[in-house]
Order: structure tokens, then C-alpha cells, then sequence
């Protein structure tokens, strides 16, 4: 079992950089690949990152590629999205969630566990 907190959304002016935390607890955290994704109001839920588990493999959406960066510390049981440059586009709720797999992974259908999502607003 494992449970994910998502945490370190708000308010940010359109270029400006916001970091996003998702904790886990569960000490088979490590064997798990863990993605963002984003959901606007009345839209679908969108992937965003994925990042597998060494860290060495990630995977972005083409709509944030060179602009965030995901990341985690082992350690800390943590994934991180850094978000710079940010877009009112970008303005969703991002949640982290988890998969028991090798492979990275765009389809949320494959994921196990969800956080409950932070909210970013980037205004213009």
C-alpha cells in the first residue's frame, strides 16, 4: 500500500517557477515509477511526467518538455516537479500518482495510487 501527498501548489505569475512535492509513505516506495498529471477545469486529466524508479528515466509531455523537471530522493521517499517558465495554460491541479511497473507510463489507467491533487494557478 501506498499513500502519496501532494503538496507546494499556489499562485504564480506567468514565468515564474513553482516545485511541487509528493510524498510517499510505504516502504515499497522505491519499486514504484510515479507520474504527474493535470486537470483543468472541464477537462481531461492530462500527463504531465514520469520518472522511474532509480530516477535515471524520465519522461515528459511535449507541453512541458524543457521547461520542468521531475525528480526524487530516494531517501526522502519524495518526487518532485519543478516547474519554471510556467503558463496560465499550465493552471490545473497536479496530482503524483504511482505504478508497480518498469515502464513509463502516459496512461493513468495504469497507475495504482493517487494523491488528492494541489492547485496551481498561473496568472497572466
Amino acid at each position: 500500500q501506498v499513500q502519496l501527498v501532494e503538496s507546494g501548489g499556489g499562485l504564480v505569475q506567468a514565468g515564474g517557477s513553482l516545485r511541487l512535492s509528493c510524498a510517499a509513505s510505504g516502504r515499497t516506495f522505491s519499486s514504484y515509477a510515479v507520474g504527474w498529471f493535470r486537470q483543468a477545469p472541464g477537462k481531461d486529466r492530462q500527463f504531465v511526467a514520469a520518472i522511474g524508479q532509480s530516477g535515471t528515466r524520465t519522461y515528459y509531455a511535449d507541453s512541458v518538455k524543457g521547461r520542468f523537471t521531475i525528480s526524487r530522493d530516494s531517501a526522502e521517499n519524495t518526487v518532485y516537479l519543478q516547474m519554471n517558465s510556467l503558463k496560465p495554460e499550465d493552471t490545473a491541479v497536479y496530482s503524483c500518482a504511482a505504478v508497480l511497473a518498469f515502464t513509463l507510463t502516459s496512461n493513468e489507467w495504469r497507475y495504482n495510487y493517487w494523491g488528492q491533487g494541489t492547485q496551481v494557478t498561473v496568472s497572466s
